[in-house]
């Protein structure tokens, strides 16, 4: 394989005057917007399921089939950054995300409704292509700090999505939420496409050749496989909770309306601030220890998410812990993983986020059918399990690692 460097074509300007603040805002909006499209359905899954006259399992598979999409995306879609020009593919990718979306909002079953699922899951991954994006046209000295802030908004995103769509499912109805989804999506790539600069790689390399590259990094590379493993595992206890949540508390023991559900979404605001703190933390070489305590942490969140049958306080309190711990996690595993191969963190990125959102996928379908068959104290047992896992293969880990 041979690259040679890319270049950027903006009217009028070089490279060092493409990103200025005005751009970097416009990145972070659109990357939160992007990857809001996976969380809009789940405050609204209980309202969903009664309107198609569904059990809890197959809406619960909503959040399933939209992560599967996200994974798919990740693998098929986000090496393409590498070979056409990133402005008319990251445009297209948004319209395409529209059409699913008014799909979504005007379809009469809950089948076609799962296509347009799939289909947002795949096209939301145009996230993943507008964070290396950015880190391209910034400035080296001030490459961290961009990507900080990019990164910032696809926190919002996450933290915001399910709040804003159960307020708007109570007041104007669910189908509106994916309609209003649809039309920030249209206007947000009318805004890039004025916005960005041309962007054309010049990767000397095949589609297929650059797929398979991928395989051969995580085949080399032992950190991206293991960094995977805890990505996946925590994910899926991400993905247990906000599967499940909505059931319970739109359930007997509560009777919360779609608003006040959206709500708990703003409880993950303790994420962001694990974010952040986790990455200081890998700074200092801390990574191996923190990696446990995360562990323990969401352990400890499912332990007292099982006294929240009817019980509001350690229903909260285990949802920031898991929160924390996810978040914590995954910053960790990004910074152990960037620092190998720098020429090839996009396709880094693809290996990793592909696995992360499959362990999603994993824990969403799980945790439906769980509820279904043993209510919320199996699908806290269900999370204490994959935290288990998570330390076990810490524990296999550092075991490997004294031999070697």
């Amino acid at each position: 394989m041979k690259a040679s460097n890319q270049k950027i074509y903006v009217s009028g300007k070089n490279k060092q005057e493409v990103l200025n603040p005005r751009l970097v805002f416009i990145l972070a909006v659109a990357t939160g917007l992007a990857v809001a499209n996976l969380y809009w359905a789940q405050p609204l899954l209980d309202t969903i399921a009664r309107v198609f006259h569904s059990n809890t399992t197959a809406a619960g598979m909503i959040i399933t089939i939209t992560q599967i999409g996200y994974a798919a995306g990740l693998v098929f879609l986000v090496p393409l950054g590498d070979l056409f020009e990133r402005k008319k593919l990251i445009v297209s990718i948004m319209f395409l995300t529209a059409l699913s979306l008014v799909i979504a909002a005007i379809t009469p079953t809950l089948s076609l409704f799962m296509v347009a699922s799939l289909i947002i899951g795949i096209t939301s991954v145009v996230a993943q292509i507008l964070v290396p994006f950015a880190a391209t046209l910034a400035k080296e000295h001030e490459r961290g700090k961009v990507v900080g802030q990019v990164m910032s908004g696809l926190l919002i995103g996450i933290l915001l999505a399910r709040t804003v769509a159960g307020f708007i499912s109570e007041y104007a109805g669910w189908r509106t939420v994916f309609g209003l989804a649809a039309v920030l999506m249209i206007l947000q790539a009318v805004i890039l496409a004025r916005a960005l600069p041309v962007h054309k790689p010049e990767l000397k390399i095949t589609y297929w050749g650059l797929l398979v590259s991928i395989w051969h990094l995580v085949r080399s590379e032992s950190v991206i496989r293991i960094r995977s493993v805890y990505g996946a595992l925590v994910f899926a206890n991400f993905s247990v909770l906000w599967t499940s949540l909505t059931f319970l508390l739109a359930g007997p023991y509560y009777g919360f309306s779609d608003a006040i559900i959206g709500l708990f979404g703003l409880v993950g605001a303790a994420g962001a601030v694990s974010a952040n703190l986790s990455g200081r933390w890998a700074d200092k070489g801390w990574s191996n220890k923190t990696t446990l305590a995360f562990q323990l942490i969401n352990l400890l969140a499912f332990g007292l998410m099982w006294f929240g049958t009817g019980n509001i306080l350690p229903l909260i309190v285990g949802i920031i812990l898991l929160d924390a711990g996810v978040q914590g996690t995954h910053i960790t595993n990004q910074s152990e993983i960037y620092k190998v191969r720098p020429d090839a963190r996009s396709r880094i990125t693809t290996a990793y986020m592909a696995t992360y959102f499959f362990g999603g996928a994993v824990g969403s379908a799980a945790s439906a059918a769980v509820y279904q068959a043993h209510g919320w104290t199996g699908v806290t047992y269900l999370g204490m399990g994959f935290s288990l896992l998570a330390v076990l293969f810490w524990l296999v880990e550092q075991i490997a690692l004294k031999k070697s």
